[in-house]
């Protein structure tokens, strides 16, 4: 069945109060869950599907056939080995963002302009999105984006992460992306439109997110979980490699600036007077740079421990 889909466009009209509160269920109950109707042209997606797979196979495709799986799975086979290769991904994978402009691709025709409306038509979503969850938590409008920024304004990192994961002759040997939370906030995702791969992990289940033309995938990172207080949590996912088809994955981290400070937001602390029981901060304050050097080194690991590491960093 796949992952919840939400209407977006009825945020905006007499079904507001209903689409909202299924937002929230999805928050708590998913992590995942994928928008149509979200204001971002087709014309628009449709460029960007077309210049993200021109540069791969203009700029990347020969790199990746020398690349570090490709030879270890050579060498594998070479020695016909039972073996399955886990520490690197079948994954071919750069990254876009205000801070790295002049290492962008500038070989395929269209790619920087293109890329550069995307990115400005996704940011303004990522904006209605943690609005709603501002919303949907109690929390003052613009909390989640104030805090992201740290205290100065549009200081928060918003990078694009494109990825193409190659057809792989021996699926069994690979992980295209190995299982992990996301360490930020929220992630809005691009995916491919037929090739499957991505799952996430639901009720000790991995479910698959489905492929839906022109969709735009939402998941909860970390710092949403520690800011809501565990209300909405970061959930495991991961990539299977595929035989067939090459499957594009563009995925934009909203995420905290390196000094803002992240804690369980206060206004969900203390009393709840509906039913008398107090909530406790579950989660340490922190800043966020100080979880990045945690996460950098266990992000295929359980997140609890980068929460007690990263406690540790900030009481020091």
């Amino acid at each position: 069945m796949g992952i919840p889909v939400v209407d977006f466009s009825k945020v905006d009209g007499k079904e507001r109060a209903d689409t909202l509160a299924l937002i929230d269920h999805y928050c708590q109950e998913w992590g995942f869950f994928q928008l149509i109707n979200h204001g971002i042209s087709e014309d628009l997606l449709d460029r960007v599907k077309k210049v993200a797979t021109e540069c791969y196979k203009l700029e990347r495709e020969a790199c990746f056939k020398n690349s570090k799986p490709v030879q270890l799975l050579n060498e594998l086979l070479g020695k016909n080995s039972d073996e399955k290769i886990e520490n690197v991904d079948w994954e071919d994978v750069f990254l876009l963002s205000d801070e790295n402009n002049a290492e962008w691709p500038s070989k395929t025709p269209g790619f920087i302009e293109t890329m550069k409306e995307y990115r400005t038509e996704l940011k303004k979503l990522g904006h209605k999105v943690m609005e709603i969850m501002d919303e949907n938590l109690g929390l003052p409008k613009g909390y989640i984006k104030n805090t992201f920024d740290g205290g100065v304004e549009n200081t928060a990192f918003f990078g694009t992460k494109v990825s193409h994961y190659p057809p792989c002759p021996h699926p069994e040997k690979v992980n295209a992306l190995r299982a992990h939370t996301d360490a930020g906030g929220v992630v809005l995702l691009f995916q491919d439109d037929e090739v499957k791969g991505l799952q996430m992990l639901k009720d000790g289940v991995w479910t698959d997110v489905q492929p839906m033309k022109n969709s735009i995938v939402i998941n909860t990172g970390d710092q949403i979980e520690v800011l809501s207080n565990g209300r909405y949590n970061s959930i495991l996912h991961r990539v299977v490699p595929q035989t067939d088809g090459q499957r594009r994955s563009i995925a934009s981290f909203y995420n905290p600036s390196l000094k803002a400070t992240i804690a369980p937001a206060p206004q969900l602390l203390g009393p709840k007077v509906e039913n008398k029981v107090s909530e406790v901060a579950k989660y340490p304050k922190f800043v966020f740079g100080d979880y990045m050097s945690v996460y950098l080194e266990q992000k295929f690991q359980p997140k609890e421990p980068r929460f007690q590491a990263v406690k540790a960093v900030s009481e020091s």
